[in-house]
């Protein structure tokens, strides 16, 4: 075989089993076993992959490959996420959109076309990449959400959410995108934090009818005209401060920090928070036309801090969650200055009809001109952006649709607990997010999305709509139902309905819902529920799900809750959560910073092999570090395998043994405890606990200890084939993780079968595992490598034979010398082996020459030199040669073990003159100079 060129071998591969059809044939011998299901967790269909999704569809691959060489019938369904703000914004970006006015003026149904087109193409990019990565699945049969049968078993949930009276309609204050038009659900929201840096604006409150002040402090100062109250912490100690002739009140704790830089202010009093609570002030925007008539005064929440700000806490219960559960407790006015857009309202004077961003900084100039602002300081902190667009979101009241989660909790914490997770803290993180999710926000103000059948009528009913068929029977014109072209917007809000309460015409809410309802559905969608409940039960629930961790409370979650709705029961049993690929040094990879990888790019540069590789050795439960350097380090290991392979092709003749040396009984039982390691590992889903285990096999254990160990017996039938044997397993059990290097390799070396995805996946012998022998071998690997580093310190090459090598060692080393010597005498070159008892373990080399040792050096460093020669000559193992000798010395046999030295290098004659040979070398041992030459012997 050629050198190892990971994309030549990767392209011919791919070309075989198109050619070939491996896959059809694969499902074919497998079509009628016991069967293995597994639930892809859709990729968004909206933009070519990057290397960080390889990391999950290696995974993927790796386990319907290795339940497959293991008899499994499968589905192979692929999934494209399709609809929601994923995809609106990229085809906003192409059309050159900036708010929902632009979308709405240039035509819904040109919009939803538009995004249809986009996540069309990307799928099909996607797919050639997730080919060209190795993923095999029925391509042609993958689930797209924007079906109308994804829809329909969404409305049939939302139907039965609405049965279970946990289906309502609220107006509360949720995270707003003012750019995307839409509120955020609080388990998209988390993922949007980030350090973001704001003026933190320190205000003056005057108390009514007093010359005395609250000094309220704000990130958001233009939540202030929305002002309704302050809080403070009734349990915690507030000071009565003058400065420069002003009386304010402060929280103690936070006036050391807030006024260190005041050295003049008096402290005229102390009090506890619930004193101040009652107490009236005058808001600062009270002049503001909607301000007129509102009262304000201090309220006690034990949830203001005596560790930031001042410890009073401006309440706006229309601009914040927290302060908006305030103003249900204590009957305060909610002011919503904000529209979709993030522009203020009528009827707040000078700030009407401006955006948010720019009443942020007049709030502050007005505060300023007015005498009212103590100070603005920079303030780093968490702050949500939009996940989508990336723009700063605000609080804003609004009215959506949510799901109640009280009664379902406790049974989705049951079912979570039965799930086997991987890395097992996943399960805490699940339970934690059931124990603290909220209602599940389930209404979008968008376009591209699942339309939500709520019906909600003037006189008060509600009709939830829950299939097509029923759509269709309370349709006021039913035509207008079969002539729909698919469920999305508009076509689907010309549907009005009768009223069944007060017979009038009804049409749909205007929203579509959250994205993850696509996505929760689908153990139910793409198993047929509704239309074959077979089918369904032999495919329910998955056997395996994998995902990045976030998922937990994305798509994990909303597939839980679903199903919980349901059936009652958990969608999947086993699950895998992999963590965030970064760049090589450690950095996230944002196509901002310049350090993103596409992976079309990664995988035309490393290969995807090389690609798998790194993800597979990878612990899941941390970041993996990735880049071109690093696959760099993974081709040279790759390259070791290569060469093995290269190794047993031109060596191993046989394939069956008939007696065994004691290496030949380690390898072996290396090779079965591997296969025992691998097999529970890959049950455990410890991906890189397997790989390792391969890697230390195929590697160290095969490559560098046993190839050592039979170096001189390669024309012994017995060693081939062990060789050959645990080489072939080894690729097996290597197959799922490198599929294309794997079916390279196994072509080239066995070729039983059309392909190493046609042979069973290896069952170890347990017959065959020998741990007292992999303990003793194990010792001897740790002594031949001190006693070679010995012989570095000494200046003693390894060619050079030495009489003894004296150990100091304790009763478990001395018997694994016992029963090992002569494979340690052969690695050390060591004539004679010396044990003597002793705590502490010593090796003592023995490094005087006699003229016997120096011929024996001698003639292993001339056979070397010519092995290589022939070799870089270009010579095949079988030419025999004509060769001659000459040295600077009268007597070549003195230096030479002539009858040794031509069996191994092929010599059928030999003479003292190398001149006029084809081939000459002239070279030094030690002082010796020595020439060789010789001819290829043509018969």
């Amino acid at each position: 075989m050629q050198s190892y060129n990971p994309i030549e071998v990767e392209k011919e591969i791919l070309a075989y089993w198109e050619k070939n059809k491996i896959f059809n044939k694969l499902r074919k011998k497998n079509q009628g076993k016991k069967h293995y299901s597994f639930i892809d967790g859709p990729i968004t269909a909206n933009n070519p992959m990057g290397v960080h999704h390889a990391w999950g569809r290696t995974y993927k691959d790796l386990f319907q490959r290795f339940k497959a060489m293991q008899g499994y019938d499968q589905r192979y369904q692929n999934g494209f996420d399709c609809q929601g703000l994923w995809v609106e914004v990229e085809v906003e970006k192409e059309l050159g959109f900036n708010s929902k006015k632009e979308i709405e003026n240039y035509g819904l149904d040109k919009f939803s076309r538009a995004c249809k087109a986009r996540v069309d193409k990307y799928s099909k990019v996607q797919t050639e990449q997730s080919k060209r990565l190795g993923q095999w699945n029925d391509w042609d049969n993958s689930y797209y959400t924007l079906t109308d049968n994804n829809i329909e078993h969404i409305w049939h949930f939302l139907k039965k959410c609405h049965e279970k009276g946990w289906l309502y309609k609220n107006t509360r204050v949720m995270p707003w995108c003012y750019r995307c038009g839409t509120s955020l659900s609080h388990h998209e929201l988390l993922d949007g934090y980030t350090d973001m840096e704001h003026d933190s604006t320190y205000v003056f409150f005057k108390i009514k009818n007093k010359e005395e002040y609250l000094l309220v402090w704000t990130t958001t100062p233009w939540t202030l005209p929305a002002n309704m109250a302050v809080a403070v912490n009734p349990n915690i100690d507030y000071i009565k401060v003058k400065l420069n002739k002003k009386i304010f009140y402060i929280g103690k704790k936070m006036s050391e920090s807030v006024l260190k830089e005041f050295k003049d202010h008096k402290i005229l009093d102390m009090l506890p928070g619930r004193d101040l609570v009652n107490i009236e002030y005058e808001a600062p925007f009270d002049s503001l036309p909607i301000n007129k008539g509102n009262k304000h005064k201090i309220i006690p929440f034990e949830g203001v801090g005596e560790d930031e700000g001042t410890s009073l806490l401006h309440v706006a219960p229309g601009c914040g969650e927290e302060d908006h559960e305030l103003g249900k407790k204590y009957s305060l006015k909610e002011i919503a200055p904000l529209d979709e857009a993030g522009i203020y309202a009528d009827g707040f004077g000078e700030f009407s009809n401006k955006h948010v961003k720019k009443v942020n900084k007049e709030v502050i100039e007005t505060l300023d001109k007015e005498g009212k602002l103590f100070q603005i300081k920079k303030y780093l902190h968490r702050y949500p952006k939009c996940w989508r667009c990336k723009e700063e979101l605000v609080f804003r009241l609004v009215s959506e649709w949510f799901i109640s989660s009280d009664e379902i909790r406790p049974l989705m914490k049951k079912e979570a607990e039965k799930v086997y997770w991987y890395p097992e803290h996943a399960s805490k993180l699940m339970q934690d997010w059931l124990d603290n999710m909220q209602d599940w926000a389930i209404s979008r103000k968008r376009y591209w999305g699942l339309p939500l059948m709520f019906y909600e009528c003037q006189c008060g009913h509600l009709e939830v709509i829950g299939s097509k068929k029923e759509l269709k029977e309370k349709a006021v014109n039913k035509k207008l139902v079969d002539k729909l072209p698919e469920f999305h917007k508009p076509w689907i809000d010309e549907i009005k309905i009768k009223c069944p309460s007060c017979s009038s015409e009804v049409e749909r809410v205007k929203d579509v819902g959250d994205c993850w309802l696509d996505a929760g559905i689908v153990p139910y969608s793409t198993l047929n529920y509704l239309t074959d409940k077979k089918y369904w039960q032999k495919w329910f629930p998955a056997k395996l799900i994998v995902e990045m961790r976030e998922q937990i409370r994305l798509w994990f979650y909303s597939m839980l809750f679903m199903s919980i709705t349901l059936e009652n029961k958990t969608p999947y049993e086993k699950v895998l959560v992999y963590e965030k690929v970064y760049d090589e040094k450690g950095k996230p990879m944002h196509k901002s910073s310049g350090n993103a990888i596409w992976f079309d790019d990664g995988v035309e540069k490393m290969g995807a092999d090389v690609m798998r590789y790194i993800y597979t050795s990878q612990n899941p439960q941390f970041n993996v570090n990735f880049g071109y350097s690093v696959g760099k380090e993974v081709l040279n290991t790759l390259k070791i395998v290569w060469n093995l392979a290269n190794y047993v092709q031109t060596y191993c003749k046989s394939k069956k043994y008939t007696k065994l040396r004691v290496e030949d009984r380690w390898i072996l039982s290396r090779l079965e405890n591997t296969k025992l390691q691998v097999l529970d590992n890959l049950e455990k889903l410890q991906v890189h606990k397997a790989h390792e285990a391969l890697q230390r096999f195929l590697i160290d254990d095969l490559s560098r200890g046993y190839g050592k160990f039979i170096r001189d017996n390669l024309d012994d039938k017995n060693t081939q084939a062990v060789l050959h044997i645990c080489f072939l397993d080894g690729i097996k059990l290597l197959a799922p993780f490198l599929p294309f290097m794997t079916e390279k390799l196994y072509l080239e070396i066995s070729n039983k079968k059309e392909s190493i995805f046609l042979e069973e996946y290896p069952e170890p012998d347990k017959k065959l595992i020998n741990p007292e022998l992999e303990k003793q071998m194990e010792i001897l690997q740790k002594i031949i490598q001190d006693a070679l580093a010995e012989r570095d310190k000494v200046g003693i090459g390894v060619k050079w034979p030495l009489s003894s090598l004296k150990i100091f060692c304790d009763k478990d080393t001395e018997k694994a010398i016992s029963n090992l010597e002569s494979l340690l005498k052969n690695q050390v070159n060591i004539k004679k082996i010396l044990v003597e008892s002793s705590k502490d373990y010593k090796l003592e080399l023995d490094t005087k020459f006699t003229k016997e040792l120096e011929k024996e050096g001698y003639t292993r460093e001339v056979i070397r030199k010519i092995q290589n020669f022939r070799k870089e000559s270009g010579l095949k193992k079988s030419d025999k040669i004509n060769l001659g000798i000459t040295i600077n010395e009268e007597n070549i046999d003195d230096y030479l073990d002539l009858t040794h030295l031509k069996k191994k290098v092929g010599a059928k004659i030999y003479s003292q003159n190398p001149d006029n040979k084809e081939y000459m070398l002239d070279f030094k041992v030690k002082d010796i100079k020595f020439k060789i030459g010789f001819n290829i012997i043509r018969l």
